[in-house]
């Protein structure tokens, strides 16, 4: 059960993106296997690290004995998984996923899948694309894009998804070698104990008569001294909080775009998505762990609230989604018996906190 409870505490931290509480956690439960698998998918929390593009959860990991080699229930490995987000957002998800899982296991690269496909055939295909689309291609067009669209569809109908259709978007690149702000703060504090230190240590020379009286030269360097290292300081915090800010936008365009596209997923109306049941878990909800509040801010996000008629396009669009007579019609047949009253109970909170911003325009 303990173990089970600190799988679920990293799942959590991998998921929301919280690299210092992660970091802390592992810290402190050291024995803590990070290698163990979640849900229908069967995904480790690499898997989920490379499927969000948080390279530093990605490196923190690795760090702690993640297994590359690792597969889900399709058998893809994190680098399955990276390639391809790489092929879909270029160079940069290559340099922040694909290189430090092929550093960390060469052999990976050999891997298949249940599909036979192995993240090598993915490189070479891109390659192929970049060497075989230029010369054929009229002026005007862009070869890369158009053999990656083409390859994104084959492979999708051959493979039923292998490449990953519930990608997040990229999270903000943080370097290995990047100072994060756990690390930033431990060596503040060390300053400030260093210093606090030589000080008590000046105090006590100067009242026991071991040093002489500083000269003026001497008090100006120190106090010189002193506001470098203030401006350092702050120049530095200010650095972090703008990183942190770019970092908690790119997380929410992510569970943004994670939202949208379990929607598509869950309520498409072939056959095979009428016939499967769907439990607490499996319907999309904007933050699965979240307050009503919450989840309106995920399916709201990227919105100008001031923009009156575009705002309330999009409430009136969540609105038709979450009505409870429609989401009964829609899906009332395929839900779990066991989680059927909490489902409906959830989707009548969003529907009437959505009615409640519609209100709030009208006044």
């Amino acid at each position: 059960m303990v173990s089970r409870k600190r799988q679920s505490r990293v799942w959590k931290y991998v998921d929301e993106g919280s690299l210092l509480k992660l970091k802390s956690y592992l810290r402190k439960h050291r024995d803590l296997d990070v290698n163990f698998s979640r849900g229908k998918r069967q995904r480790s929390p690499l898997h989920l690290a490379c499927s969000l593009g948080d390279d530093a959860v990605l490196r923190l990991l690795l760090r702690h004995g993640a297994d590359v080699l690792q597969k889900d229930h399709k058998g893809d490995t994190a680098l399955h998984i990276a390639v391809n987000r790489a092929l879909k957002h270029g160079k940069t998800a290559y340099d922040d996923l694909v290189v430090p899982l092929k550093k960390s296991c060469p052999e990976a690269l050999t891997c298949p899948n249940r599909a036979g496909i192995t993240p090598q055939d993915l490189l070479d295909w891109t390659k192929h694309s970049e060497t075989g689309g230029n010369m054929s291609q009229p002026p005007g067009t862009d070869p890369e894009k158009e053999w990656q669209e083409k390859l994104f569809g084959e492979c999708e109908d051959e493979f039923y998804e292998t490449f990953g259709v519930y990608d997040a978007d990229d999270f903000l690149p943080l370097d290995d070698d990047e100072e994060d702000f756990g690390d930033w703060a431990d060596r503040i504090r060390r300053e400030y104990f260093s210093k606090k230190n030589a000080e008590a240590q000046r105090l006590a020379a100067s009242s026991s008569g071991w040093k002489k009286k500083k000269s003026k030269k001497e008090k100006e360097q120190e106090e010189i001294s002193h506001k470098e290292l203030h401006e350092r300081l702050q120049k530095e915090h200010e650095e972090y909080l703008s990183r942190a800010a770019r970092k908690e936008e790119e997380t929410r365009r992510g569970k943004k775009r994670h939202y949208e596209e379990r929607c598509a997923a869950t309520f498409r109306s072939d056959s095979s998505a009428e016939s499967s049941k769907l439990s607490y878990s499996d319907i999309p909800w904007p933050s699965p762990k979240g307050t009503v509040q919450e989840m309106v801010e995920v399916m709201l996000h990227g919105v100008d609230r001031k923009d009156v008629p575009a705002f309330r396009k999009m409430i009136l669009k969540q609105q038709a989604l979450w009505h409870p007579d429609k989401f009964a019609q829609r899906c009332g047949t395929r839900l779990e018996e066991k989680d059927k009253q909490r489902i409906l109970n959830t989707v009548t909170a969003l529907s009437q906190e959505l009615n409640r911003l519609v209100q709030s325009l009208r006044t």
